[in-house]
């Protein structure tokens, strides 16, 4: 499994690199290609004295004998004139790419945060439950810091030890050829230490990354459950867990780090080791005479040997550059590879072309407004041209639906239900029995493998996603507050609600007398999902949320779970007045909250085995009899 996923990893970053600069390029289409006009000239630049040292030494060598000073003092400062010119191209080149390089850098990161983020808002319920949510928080943080590193340091550090590597090269090979194939015998050295030591450090940096998003998805989720680790005394099994992943991390980091660390020492000292040879080498070309030898360019003059000594010690640190950056690089790809993967995750499908607008009866016939009126319609498009409109009334009727997860293992198995508009309906059974299954299907966060849903009469696969969430109002069993005010996370129902309204349905769900109690009233900052408020008042926001919204059909998961007996009267009055004329579906385990329910059905192993209103079940003493009698109980 582990070297399938090296190949798929390795596989992907090939990829990876060609797909960062075409993305780069698409976000800078004149910037990129500017900044490397400006890196290259700055690194050509650089190289540049190397041949006006030659120029000068060879002008004192020769006045040296002549004995004509004025006339090399004058020769040596025009050079040095047209150095110091080369040098402030150089630094205007350097800084300028510097500051393009900033701009670039942070908003190539804005823009791919941002396209995770809008990317992520279209992904299916699915990922979220299948994926690790501190893993995915890793994408924002770790993989984008990495992606940070690399574009504003180890790309423009690369390309300007590659073309002075290049210039220097050419410069080289123009003085003296047998010292320059010195060099490059050093040189092949160097690229087969940097091709063995770097090869071992970048597998271990790309595990580094995957190992870095499970030690956050960890602590996020230890995080989340500190009340249930301390409950259950659970804090040295936490320590335990933690320690392993941890240890994993840190053998991972510790293999990349050791590798990078023990190829610097050794690429500097062969650099070292290339200087002292090719001063030795110098020094004995420096003594032959070119009419005693037989081999064409082998003599050497000081003009030629001094600033060859410097490009050399400048033409190993550049490549000991390039072999420090690959490691940065490969770290870098190993995120951009992550975040490419998250960017290409498949959006939830919406084939629907069904929408729900406002409407207005004109002549007994509803027509499409712009105005609010309270009343909605499903604007139905047909093939001829024609289009229809439905009063939105929250008739939901499942037939003969099969549903499964995975594709392998059927949790919902021929199940048919019949909601009426205003009817109360209620899912009871065991954990696992499949009643939140099918809510997940009416709202179609997944869709069902056979069977059909109909709202109103028409196919739900017909009606866009986001209007048929639209009319539907969901309260969880777990609570979702935002950073923000009461008001504000009321208002989350329906963001054109204007404040009375929010008030209207605090009143409604019962939760206006608490919110009134706190500092500052509606205007009171949450955060911390609402951590210094109750979860019985967390649940009166969620209620009141979603009464702001009026939707026709509501969507009651376990609402009453986490409240107190107390508490739960006042929330029930609250429930029994937002279902007034509402389609409802109820999912509870206290059999109390259902038995005011108009249909009852009992599930097991995702089939319904019995149906019917409360005195009917008790009748006829199945399975609901027992539960309500306490013979048999939930698990």
């Amino acid at each position: 499994m582990q070297k399938s996923n090296q190949r798929s990893v390795g596989k992907a970053q090939k990829g990876t690199l060609p797909r960062l600069f075409k993305t780069i390029f698409h976000f800078y289409p004149v910037m990129m290609p500017l900044t490397v006009v400006l890196i290259i000239i700055s690194a050509a630049v650089s190289s540049i004295p190397a041949i006006f040292m030659q120029n000068i030494i060879a002008i004192i060598e020769q006045f040296w004998q002549s004995g004509d000073w004025t006339a090399a003092e004058h020769a040596v400062f025009s050079k040095v004139a047209v150095l110091i010119i080369f040098y402030i191209i150089s630094l205007i080149s350097g800084f300028t790419f510097n500051q393009m390089m900033a701009i670039m850098t942070q908003g190539t990161l804005q823009k791919l945060r941002q396209q995770m983020f809008n990317g992520m808002q279209n992904l299916p319920i699915k990922y979220f439950d299948t994926h690790n949510h501190g893993d995915v928080m890793s994408y924002y943080t770790n993989d984008i810091d990495s992606l940070r590193q690399m574009i504003s340091q180890s790309f423009p550090q690369l390309l300007t030890s590659a073309i002075t590597v290049v210039t220097l090269f050419s410069i080289m090979l123009y003085y003296s050829l047998w010292l320059t194939l010195v060099v490059i015998v050093g040189i092949i050295g160097m690229f087969f230490i940097t091709k063995k030591i770097g090869g071992g450090s970048a597998r271990h940096f790309i595990r580094q990354q995957a190992a870095i998003g499970k030690e956050e998805g960890f602590v996020q989720e230890m995080m989340n459950g500190q009340k249930v680790i301390k409950v259950f005394c659970h804090e040295e099994a936490s320590k335990a867990d933690f320690d392993r992943i941890n240890e994993a991390l840190f053998n991972e980091a510790r293999s990349a780090n050791r590798y990078s660390n023990i190829l610097g020492p050794i690429i500097n000292n062969v650099g070292n080791v290339l200087y002292v040879f090719v001063a030795f080498v110098g020094g004995v070309l420096l003594t032959v005479k070119a009419p005693n030898v037989s081999i064409s360019g082998l003599a050497l003059s000081i003009s030629v040997a001094v600033p060859f000594l410097n490009m050399t010690r400048q033409f190993a640190g550049n490549i000991g550059q390039v072999s420090h950056q690959i490691n940065f690089i490969v770290m870098g790809l190993a995120g951009a590879d992550r975040i490419f993967r998250l960017l290409d995750e498949q959006p939830e499908t919406d084939e629907g072309y069904v929408t729900l607008v406002n409407a207005k009866e004109e002549n007994g016939q509803l027509v499409e407004t712009d105005a609010r009126t309270g009343l909605w319609a499903w604007k139905h498009p047909h093939g001829d041209g024609t289009t229809t409109y439905t009063r939105l009334r929250g008739d939901v009727r499942l037939n003969q639906v099969d549903f499964s997860y995975d594709g392998k293992k059927t949790v919902l198995h021929d199940v048919s239900i019949y909601a009426e508009p205003g009817q109360k309906v209620a899912f009871v059974g065991a954990t696992g029995a499949g009643k939140t299954t099918i809510t997940n299907l009416i709202n179609r966060f997944y869709d069902i493998a056979d069977g059909k849903i109909r709202y109103d009469g028409i196919n739900i696969n017909k009606i866009k996603k986001a209007d048929l969430r639209r009319s539907l109002g969901v309260i969880l069993q777990d609570v979702n507050l935002f950073t923000g005010t009461v008001m504000e996370n009321i208002r989350y129902g329906r963001l054109d609600a204007a404040d009375a309204d929010c008030i209207k349905a605090a009143k409604l769900a019962g939760a206006h007398d608490f919110i009134t109690r706190l500092p500052d009233g509606y205007q009171t900052q949450l955060s911390g999902n609402g951590a210094n408020l109750s979860q019985g008042q967390r649940q009166l926001l969620s209620i009141a949320r979603a009464a702001v919204a009026d939707p026709p059909v509501m969507i009651m998961d376990e609402a009453t779970s986490s409240i107190d007996t107390r508490t739960e009267a006042i929330v029930q009055r609250g429930m029994d007045a937002l279902m007034k004329g509402r389609t409802v579906f109820v999912i509870a385990h206290r059999l109390s909250t259902v038995k005011n329910s108009d249909v009852i059905m009992v599930l097991e192993n995702g089939r319904i085995i019995e149906r019917g209103s409360h005195e009917k079940l008790i009748a006829e003493k199945g399975k609901y009899y027992q539960l309500y009698t306490g013979a048999f109980e939930l698990e």
